[in-house]
């Protein structure tokens, strides 16, 4: 005999691949049956269609089949009313009103949203923050990434995301790849078209991200800031108020004089720099012998600059780019390489500093 309610809990456990929270909690098991050892079950989907419905048909099958007794699973998969699905979009929104809300901004969010910032262009800053973001899901953490650089987004790439976000009423779903959540305007802008928008345009798309995604409960929100000091993240310091900012730069001095105005305005929008990260340090030829190919000590200049932690260097390796082009991240094709093992060290120190106080006097940079 097989235990129906073993079954069903056990099924009600499975996370839906995209809302990433439990089936039962989801309402979305509607019935479990069983017949000796053959077992049947009906799952409401919330969108039609879901790309992600064959990972779940897995899960669910997987999970059943480890009950005692279990022989053979059948799924059938419904939709949702139009109902269901309003009311469950309610509850993923946590609005009590119809006004919308940044709910990562709210009192009591526990959520750790850290901009990644940079001066200027080329200097590996989105490649920093998908690497953080796989190093820090690796450490099982709930991770997200806004690529909030709405000219030059590269983040889905990166990551090996080729599908836009599901949409679920009004809510938009990220799509994710190795544990990370992604949402960038890639998604919704053609190959051939390019962003031109001022200030307030920018400032309403990143609204929508902020707001229109479900992002459910994450530990970080890593965004991929635009180089500079505009009109971008004037908009994140206003929405996110708590945010913190990792500083990137790479070790020639000129980087180094163009990256602390990135710091400074931080501080003038009351966001924490938490520490500087330098990135392209060194190569490491074929001899073993490391080659420091755009110089030495920006990064350590810049932290002493703007009086923060120096978290490391992060040597330049082909497989970056390489990873980069295909949308698979260093940190997932050469874990134990010494880039990934430097993005390791840079999620750990993170994870184990927490923010920094709000306490430091006025800079002045000459």
């Amino acid at each position: 005999m097989v235990d129906v309610q073993a079954v069903r809990d056990a099924i009600e456990q499975v996370n839906d691949p995209e809302i990433r929270l439990g089936l039962g909690e989801l309402g979305m098991v509607r019935d479990v049956a069983t017949d000796k050892g053959a077992v049947a079950v009906t799952i409401a989907l919330a969108v039609t269609g879901s790309p992600l419905r064959e990972t779940l048909l897995d899960d669910v099958v997987e999970a059943a089949t480890g009950i005692e007794g279990v022989t053979a699973v059948d799924v059938t998969f419904i939709t949702m009313t139009d109902e269901e699905r309003a009311a469950l979009t309610g509850s993923l929104r946590g609005a009590s009103s119809e006004e919308r809300e940044i709910t990562l901004a709210a009192p009591g969010s526990k959520v750790r949203v850290i901009g990644i910032s940079s001066g200027k262009g080329g200097v590996g800053k989105s490649s920093v923050t998908a690497n953080l973001a796989v190093a820090l899901a690796e450490r099982g953490k709930r991770v997200g990434i806004i690529d909030a650089d709405v000219w030059g987004f590269s983040i889905p790439k990166m990551m090996g995301i080729d599908r836009a976000p599901t949409v679920l009423d009004d809510l938009l779903l990220p799509p994710q790849a190795y544990g990370v959540g992604v949402i960038s305007m890639d998604f919704f802008v053609q190959p051939d078209q390019a962003v031109v928008w001022r200030g307030p345009m920018l400032h309403k798309a990143l609204e929508q991200f902020l707001v229109d995604v479900y992002w459910g409960e994450l530990d970080y929100l890593l965004i991929d800031m635009p180089p500079g000091t505009g009109d971008v993240a004037i908009s994140i310091s206003q929405y996110l108020p708590k945010s913190e900012i990792l500083v990137v730069t790479t070790p020639q001095p000129a980087a180094q004089r163009v990256a602390v105005r990135a710091g400074l305005m931080a501080r003038k929008v009351n966001q924490e720099v938490i520490g500087v990260i330098e990135n392209m340090s060194w190569f490491t030829g074929d001899d073993g012998t490391r080659y420091e190919i755009f110089g030495s000590g920006g990064g350590e200049a810049l932290a002493k600059d703007l009086e923060v932690p120096f978290l490391g260097r992060i040597p330049l390796v082909t497989a970056i780019r390489e990873g980069a082009d295909v949308g698979k991240p260093i940190t997932v094709v050469d874990p134990d390489g010494e880039a990934a093992r430097a993005f390791a060290d840079l999620a750990a120190q993170i994870v184990a500093t927490g923010p920094r106080l709000r306490s430091h006097p006025e800079l002045v940079i000459s």
